[in-house]
């Protein structure tokens, strides 16, 4: 490869060998393998007839799925099975239940559509994944309490109907009223209900990662405020709901994103695990008294996730031996009796995964063996069952080539500077079947390009979506990049974005994509590109700000301008309208419909939650009104994402664009 363009070989690890020659997947000779349909890049049901699922039952006992059937397997005699746990906590309609399965209680009713109990609330974002949080003990129940009567409200066109209905959609727009979240807790024993007493900043703020102390005397909260640039993690007193102490507090000019609640260390009551980017740029673990003492943990410029602990060793994850790569580490914390955040004692961090790749990993209560389900460029997936001390590895499955069969295309994995040349963005490649370098091929850029994204990773095939092979059979070089913005590199990189969504991450596509346009093989006249939701609001981006380079564009589900997405996730990339008009009128592709010279095809569900209607509509009517041609295809049923045998139809759609227009 050229000078500015490194190519990651087989050894994809740190300080492992480069090789200038692209990566060969597949067993047979291109010739003899069979093309993919399209039913199997959109559905894998003939691709990989073999999954297989670990998940604990307690420490000695776990279960597996073996592509038939769940079967148990035990590591030792003397295993003991867990009780049953007693009250369970469900939703019907809005409200919020209990039950034994012989009684329910109702814990909190709503007859009212903008009065919701238990659910998960802000749009699922900052980690929110639910709404109900049971006590260690499980006699108290925190819960969400969402009031949405200020949220306007959105139409979605249902047309199932024999006449057609509007369903009304609560949706917290940009810069205009948002949701009120409270927290309840539930006492069992006492029958009632008390709210917690939350008097940091305006009503609209965020009560994010809900965590409770190991005696269930005290609930954790960290509230951020709307402008999500000021943060602060509270203690609440789980019997009354008052507020006991600010634990510690975080500010960022560009923003803050809590994503994790706090982990206790085991047999602790007051040392806890604390994650933020906000300290040393990465997010990394800290050691956190519940006085406010803090310390960090792991000393790695390189984002790190928290997996558990067993009192003495703390497990996580790491991106430190090269971003696309994942690992399994431990590092030893010995706390003395006094001043025990300052004086303990942080071993050094032991690497557990050896293996070059991706690792997925889950660990059994008492941190003694973990599954280890990993992958890399040239492995499909093996799973094993490792003991945390690293003396023994029980080896489960080995899966083999599920596309053996099929034509086989060259892919490879490497880096290329960002625009700025401050970092060195990772992408994979898919060359043609049979690729002839005398020949000129057209190339499909697909792109998301997004926060909490990552497209490259050092897993098998670079992390392969099956249409993109597709399209490589049938004669297309396909291009994949990461880019400043997307996770897992660092805050500067995630945070390159702020208040000007699309730039960054536009100039990284494009200096990745020069460099290619420069192998004689690519065809510069026929460049297109691809990408759904953030990927889409990239794909229109670009085929309108470098009309000289993309000739033909398939959108879904674009954002247009972010003043019509949601507050939770728009207002922390772009804060509003008002306090960033020059940010929001650069990255509107309203004003950049006059500018579209090449093919474009949007697609959008009509019934689509996450960026509703008025977005793409929106764009077209501007296209309308300067006499722009572009191509439209609406999904009637489908929400954000088009699924079942729909999408199939989708994916046709996609492909016969690029094979009519590139």
């Amino acid at each position: 490869m050229r000078k500015g363009l490194t190519l990651l070989g087989a050894t994809l690890m740190l300080g492992g060998s480069l090789s200038a020659q692209p990566r060969v997947i597949g067993v047979h000779p291109a010739h003899d393998g069979k093309l993919l349909t399209m039913e199997e890049t959109v559905t894998s049901r003939n691709v990989y007839p073999e999954n297989r699922y670990y998940t604990w039952v307690n420490d000695n006992e776990y279960r597996f799925f073996d592509g038939r059937r769940w079967d148990t397997a035990r590591l030792d005699e003397g295993v003991e099975i867990p009780e049953e746990t007693g009250w369970t906590a469900f939703n019907e309609g809005n409200s919020l239940y209990i039950t034994d399965y012989l009684d329910t209680i109702a814990v909190a009713v709503s007859n009212d559509r903008e009065i919701v109990y238990g659910q998960s609330v802000s749009r699922n974002e900052f980690g929110i994944s639910g709404g109900i949080f049971w006590s260690p003990d499980r006699k108290k129940l925190a819960f969400y309490r969402k009031d949405e009567s200020r949220v306007t409200d959105f139409p979605l066109l249902d047309i199932r109907t024999r006449t057609g209905e509007l369903r009304q959609l609560k949706y917290p727009m940009n810069g205009m009223d948002s949701e009120i979240v409270d927290l309840g807790i539930y006492d069992l024993e006492k029958g009632s209900t008390i709210y917690l007493n939350v008097n940091e900043f305006t009503p609209e703020r965020f009560l994010t990662n809900i965590s409770w102390s190991p005696d269930a005397e005290s609930v954790y909260v960290q509230v951020l405020d709307r402008t999500q640039h000021h943060m602060k993690l509270n203690q609440y007193s789980a019997r009354t709901g008052e507020f006991v102490r600010t634990l510690l507090t975080e500010d960022n000019d560009a923003w803050m994103e809590p994503l994790d609640p706090v982990h206790f260390l085991k047999g602790h009551s007051d040392l806890m695990i604390y994650r933020t980017d906000n300290r040393d740029g990465y997010r990394n673990l800290y050691l956190l008294d519940t006085l406010g003492n803090i310390r960090r943990l792991t000393t790695v410029d390189a984002d790190v996730e928290y997996i558990d602990n067993d009192g003495t060793n703390i497990y996580y994850t790491s991106a430190e031996v090269s971003p696309v790569e994942n690992h399994l580490y431990k590092v030893s914390v010995k706390v003395p009796a006094r001043n025990r955040v300052q004086k303990a004692k942080i071993g050094k961090p032991v690497a557990l995964t050896p293996e070059r790749g991706w690792h997925n990993v889950s660990m059994n209560p008492s941190c003694t063996w973990f599954f280890d389900q990993y992958a890399n460029l040239d492995t499909p997936g093996v799973s094993l069952l490792r003991s945390t001390d690293g003396k023994t590895t029980r080896p489960l499955f080995e899966a083999s080539d599920p596309l053996k069969d099929y034509a086989s295309c060259t892919v490879e994995l490497g880096t290329v500077p960002s625009a700025d040349g401050q970092f060195e963005n990772y992408y994979r490649l898919y060359y043609p079947k049979d690729f002839d370098p005398a020949k000129k091929y057209p190339v499909i850029v697909y792109v998301y390009g997004g926060p909490h994204s990552q497209m490259v990773q050092d897993t098998w095939l670079g992390n392969v979506r099956l249409w993109e092979m597709y399209m490589a059979q049938r004669g297309y070089v396909v291009y994949v990049q990461d880019n400043r913005g997307t996770s897992n590199r660092g805050a500067a990189f995630e945070k390159a974005i702020n208040r000007q969504c699309g730039q960054a991450e536009m100039a990284d596509q494009v200096a990745g994509l020069r460099l290619l346009m420069e192998k004689p093989w690519v065809d510069k006249d026929r460049i297109g590109v691809h990408g759904w939701s953030y990927g889409g609001f990239m794909t229109i981006s670009l085929i309108t700000n470098y009309p000289d380079i993309f000739k033909v564009g398939v959108a879904g589900g674009p954002v247009i301008d972010w003043k019509w997405y949601e507050i939770m996730y728009g207002e922390r990339y772009m804060d509003t309208e008002a306090t960033n008009p020059e940010g929001f009128a650069k990255t509107s592709l309203i004003n950049k419909a006059k500018d579209l010279k090449g093919k474009l095809l949007i697609c959008q569900g009509a019934i689509d939650d996450t960026v509703v209607w008025e977005h793409s509509l929106s764009f077209i009517d501007e296209c309308i009104k300067n006499n722009v041609q572009v191509d439209y295809f609406p999904y009637p049923y489908d929400k954000h994402n088009v699924t079942g045998r729909r999408r199939i139809h989708l994916m046709d759609k996609v492909t016969m664009y690029f094979e009519d227009y590139l």
